[in-house]
């Protein structure tokens, strides 16, 4: 452990002129002096505080009240479900179902919103996952049929000849989210749970989308737009949706090449003296260091990249570079899974899983050492707006800490919530 103080000492010193924009650490031992079942124990609190904040238990949820995975109601009950998980405690299952069955009353107000992390395809997916915990049949297939009509949304797989740009292709918002929710239901529910039938035509749209966006630049083989922007990170960009395709093994040869070469695009371009990601394609500011912007949400693709190809060592030799980039810059002022410190740890744990090297689980020990004693000031320097949902949320707040707090106390089994599987 010694040696992991000393590095983030030396990184930390080396960088504290020339980035303000990141937090100091004042004490790194204490930082890392956190025993994993301390984790553990704050993770539980924190749900409980979470819970408190968040949940209203009403027989009709209020008007406007967020139901989404990323910054709602959903976390909370995520959260529940990660404790369920650590501890058995049924009672913690019991009230996911809960929150769980007042949103999906609530959901039909998401009406267009189709992806895993804000939309009605989240509510779905993860209600039938809770359904099938509790072996109530009945509500998985209840759940499963109201997936299903979310997956005959027309747009989904209408491709860009047909006129596909009106939904959008991104992680967050677009088709590729819907995808996620799909991978979601089957890897925990049984391989085609959601039938093939219903989720290669929105591949094949995301695939045909990527290339008329990437027609007018002859080195790239797939690019997408949101809001007119050619992003590159996890939540609107090519690290969110390159990672969700790389969970089909169905993909052609053709299809395969271009997420591969869409990747080695990625990393040749890259900033040359730092290492980073930029945000977005042509974007010089090299600042962020995040799971929505730069090199975390890549190097989790990355990751991912370099387990779908064993054989390709350039992903894997990337993947440890940008998580190099990670650990010396990944201490941001937010708490948060999208664009703070508990998103960036899951970088780390990542890469843990992929190589079994030690140093990435004491790195990301370190972050969630780092957010064990400065999280709750970090929230209030933050200001979150949105109120007590979105300063708890998983995205946003303090659920993506405990979060990471869980999976902390057991790393072999860590997974980024909403992104890997």
């Amino acid at each position: 452990m010694a040696s992991v103080v000393d590095m983030l000492r030396d990184d930390k010193q080396d960088d504290r002129n020339e980035r303000k924009d990141l937090l100091q650490v004042d004490d790194l031992t204490a930082a890392l002096s956190v025993p994993s079942h301390a984790f553990l124990r704050a993770a539980l609190a924190l749900k409980d505080q979470i819970v408190e904040a968040t949940w209203k238990e009403e027989p009709e949820l209020r008007q406007g009240v967020d139901l989404t995975f990323c910054t709602g109601l959903l976390g909370t009950a995520f959260i529940c479900l990660k404790s369920y998980e650590a501890t058995g405690d049924r009672r913690d299952l019991q009230l996911c179902a809960h929150i769980v069955d007042a949103c999906a009353g609530a959901a039909r107000t998401y009406k267009r919103e189709v992806t895993f992390l804000s939309g009605r395809a989240g509510v779905y997916a993860l209600g039938a996952v809770v359904a099938d915990y509790r072996d109530d049949n009945e509500r998985r297939r209840l759940f499963l049929d109201l997936f299903v009509e979310v997956a005959q949304e027309k747009a989904l797989p209408v491709g860009p000849d047909e006129g596909g740009f009106g939904m959008s292709y991104e992680l967050l918002h677009g088709r590729a989210g819907f995808l996620w929710a799909a991978l979601f239901i089957n890897h925990l529910l049984g391989r085609d749970t959601v039938p093939p039938s219903l989720v290669m035509p929105v591949v094949e749209a995301v695939l045909a989308g990527g290339r008329v966006g990437a027609s007018d630049n002859p080195i790239c083989p797939l690019m997408y737009r949101w809001h007119g922007t050619p992003y590159w990170g996890a939540a609107h960009g090519l690290a969110g949706i390159l990672h969700v395709l790389l969970h089909f093994p169905a993909l052609s040869l053709d299809d395969t090449e271009d997420v591969k070469g869409t990747l080695r695009y990625m990393v040749r371009n890259r900033f040359p003296h730092s290492g980073n990601y930029p945000s977005s394609e042509g974007n010089r500011r090299d600042k962020l260091v995040q799971w929505s912007h730069g090199a975390t949400g890549v190097a989790i693709a990355l990751c991912k990249a370099s387990q779908v190809f064993p054989n390709d060592r350039e992903f894997r030799d990337s993947a440890i570079e940008a998580g190099e980039v990670v650990w010396k810059r990944g201490l941001a002022k937010k708490v948060g899974l999208a664009d703070g410190v508990s998103g960036n740890a899951f970088a780390l744990l990542s890469l843990y899983r992929l190589t079994e090297e030690e140093v990435y689980r004491e790195r990301a020990e370190a972050f969630a050492g780092f957010l064990y004693h400065n999280a709750a000031k970090m929230v209030e320097a933050d200001d979150v707006d949105g109120g007590d949902c979105r300063a708890y949320s998983l995205f946003h707040g303090l659920a993506g800490t405990a979060a990471l707090w869980f999976d902390v106390a057991s790393p072999e089994k860590s997974r980024f919530p909403g992104f890997e599987l």
